[in-house]
């Protein structure tokens, strides 16, 4: 439709008027009115810089399209090349079109997995860090001129000088080496400079998608709920070194060491940042290819249809709520050893299954009453599970266990006859998910024992770290791949069934 359009109608409505006194008048003025109807529509405001319906999609950069939702009104995030001039007429049609889209780029899921990816990376790297008792190196939290690492001798000097007036220069490391001191600086320098490129990678793409598309309602919140995320991890981060810092661990004659209340809020956000990351990125994806899938044709719509159907079913309904307390399960477990990690408790008992020749310790050990802070010693129970190494490394043994039985029964769930065959079975997909999310889980437990066997050394641990956000990713695939439709989806499958009654009336052939 013509930007110059309401011109049009205005040099009309002129023409009319100036017509009037002409004797051919009235057959002129029937020929407008005729013509006026097919005008008189919802205008399309087009900006000088963009057309007024989006590019057709073909490569890495363009768009693929979800409709918009039931409202009419436009949304904050609503680009005004697509928002309709008024909103009254087209409330008077129920049935949404397929040409009304909303944008999802096609290198949005992909960027997302990118990051995700980089998070994996940092995870990573901040195990490392912790294993070579490099964390507490680096004093001073400077987030923009910290970015450069020390230059020549003499700040190189000045930064180890700062190191050995803090807890661990003194009490642990007050004879190394400068070229050893390079090396935990060079390692918790890394860890930082890897959070703030995320920051970077991260920020800069969204404004852009945000501000350039229209995407989704609710992607751009999540967006910005990510962005939130990786601003808080680094604030969490620092606190978490701070406890390191302390002057009453030198009073007290304690361990240099961060808290491990602190560490495991780190690594629980880090988790959360990259479980909503992984989980944008894979329900996108699939958003994008169902839709792509559904516009191909009947027989595309049809395959869709008969997918949604399956979901919904009970038994994939049941399958689909394991899998969510599956995850939970993996996520709490991960945490636990968060404290395992802070209380050096995987060197109490290094051995499997048996703790000290027994199953499970003697009471006296699990619940040690020196631990107990309250007079009443009310607080004994969760301080010990919190703060004794030994009830740390127990609780982490069980919930590794239960976490690994149920990892194993999902996958004999999920070959079942009922979520196998027939017409409410499981997508290919599911199936070849839930299988990989079982060799995870006994790659998983395989490095967690030998880690304990061999007294925890750095490789081993730092794969059985990476090996917990491994079966995450695992669980999400799975959980993906079982996503019933969104809204926008079931928005376009709506308008393809009703898309025949749309089409205008032909004409009737001449006689």
């Amino acid at each position: 439709m013509s930007v110059l359009q309401p011109f049009a109608l205005r040099g009309l409505g002129a023409a009319s008027r100036g017509l009037r006194a002409s004797p051919c008048a009235p057959s002129l003025l029937r020929g407008l009115r005729t013509s006026a109807p097919a005008l008189n529509r919802p205008v399309l405001r087009a900006s000088p810089q963009r057309s007024a319906a989006p590019p057709a999609a073909g490569s890495f950069f363009a768009q693929s399209y979800l409709p918009f939702s039931a409202s009419a009104r436009a949304s904050f995030f609503t680009p005004r090349a697509y928002a309709t001039e008024s909103a009254a007429p087209a409330a008077q049609d129920t049935a949404q079109s397929v040409d009304d889209v909303r944008v999802i780029p096609k290198s949005l899921p992909t960027w997302l997995l990118g990051c995700s990816a980089l998070v994996f990376g940092i995870i990573v790297i901040g195990g490392l860090t912790r294993l070579t008792e490099s964390g507490l190196s680096i004093v001073e939290w400077n987030p923009i001129t910290g970015m450069r690492p020390p230059i020549g001798d003499a700040e190189w000097d000045a930064e180890w000088e700062k190191y050995k007036l803090s807890p661990e220069g003194i009490m642990i490391n007050a004879n190394i080496t400068r070229e050893e001191f390079k090396f935990i600086f060079f390692m918790e320098w890394a860890h930082r400079l890897a959070g703030r490129a995320l920051g970077v990678a991260f920020v800069v793409p969204a404004v852009y998608y945000a501000t350039r598309y229209k995407l989704p309602r609710g992607l751009p919140t999540t967006l910005f709920a990510l962005a939130a995320g990786i601003g808080l991890q680094g604030v969490i981060g620092w606190y978490m070194v701070k406890s390191g810092l302390e002057q009453e661990i030198i009073d007290n004659n304690a361990v240099p060491r961060v808290s491990q209340y602190r560490l495991a809020a780190h690594l629980s956000a880090a988790l959360a940042l990259y479980v909503g990351m992984v989980h944008t990125a894979l329900s996108l994806r699939r958003d994008q290819k169902l839709t792509a899938e559904a516009r191909s044709g009947p027989a595309g719509l049809a395959a869709v249809e008969k997918l949604a159907t399956a979901l919904n079913s009970p038994a994939v309904k049941k399958y689909r709520a394991f899998i969510g307390l599956i995850g939970a399960m993996v996520f709490l477990t991960a945490v636990s050893g968060a404290f395992v990690a802070g209380l050096d408790a995987g060197l109490v008992y290094n051995e499997f299954p048996t703790m000290g020749g027994k199953l499970v310790p003697d009471t006296d050990e699990l619940f040690d009453k020196r631990y107990a802070k309250a007079e009443d010693k009310s607080d004994n129970w969760w301080r010990n599970m919190l703060e004794n190494p030994v009830t740390a490394q127990f609780d982490h043994r069980v919930l590794a266990v239960t976490t690994f039985t149920f990892l194993v029964a999902q996958h004999l769930i999920a070959r079942r006859p009922v979520l196998r065959l027939g017409p409410n079975a499981l997508p290919r997909s599911s199936q070849r998910w839930s299988a990989w999310t079982a060799a995870a889980a006994l790659g998983q437990v395989t490095l967690g024992i030998t880690t304990l066997l061999y007294l925890v050394p750095i490789p081993l641990a730092a794969a059985h770290q990476a090996g917990s956000v491994v079966l995450l990713t695992c669980l999400m695939g799975l959980a993906a791949s079982m996503r019933r439709p969104g809204r926008a989806l079931n928005s376009m499958r709506q308008a393809l069934k009703q898309q025949p009654h749309q089409v205008p009336k032909s004409t009737p052939p001449k006689a």
